[in-house]
């Protein structure tokens, strides 16, 4: 499926599809693959994906922009290398974003059911 969206005023082609488990978006030259996991309808319910690598290690950003659906961590709570933080609800799927490292939360920067954009901090690091 190919879709044409505009995102902060640039046109953008977006290409999904799913194969072997996987659910894998396109947008321009960047690519993202998804764990996925269907619902009893057949519809992709829930993916899984990893915080991007650019990512700094002291703030964790939103890979897509969505909405968050659920918090797992707290303030000043230690986390561990692959512990889910938030997850952020896109393109009628629920996706948990998941620490690639270890650290301590020092502020939580969203809230539930707040939208957020890709590149958003959504928390920030000890």
């Amino acid at each position: 499926m190919k879709l044409n969206i505009n995102i902060k005023g640039k046109k953008r082609i977006i290409e999904i599809k799913e194969e072997l488990g996987k659910v894998i978006i396109k947008i321009g030259k960047k690519e993202f693959s998804f764990k996925s996991l269907n619902d009893k309808k057949g519809d992709i319910s829930v993916a899984q994906t990893n915080i991007p690598k650019k990512t700094s290690k002291k703030e964790i950003k939103a890979p897509i922009a969505g909405t968050i659906t659920k918090i797992f961590i707290k303030e000043k709570q230690t986390f561990r290398k692959n512990q889910k933080i938030v997850s952020l609800s896109a393109m009628k799927m629920e996706n948990e974003i998941i620490s690639d490292f270890q650290g301590t939360i020092k502020e939580i920067l969203v809230k539930e059911d707040q939208k957020v954009q890709e590149g958003d901090i959504l928390v920030t690091l000890k």
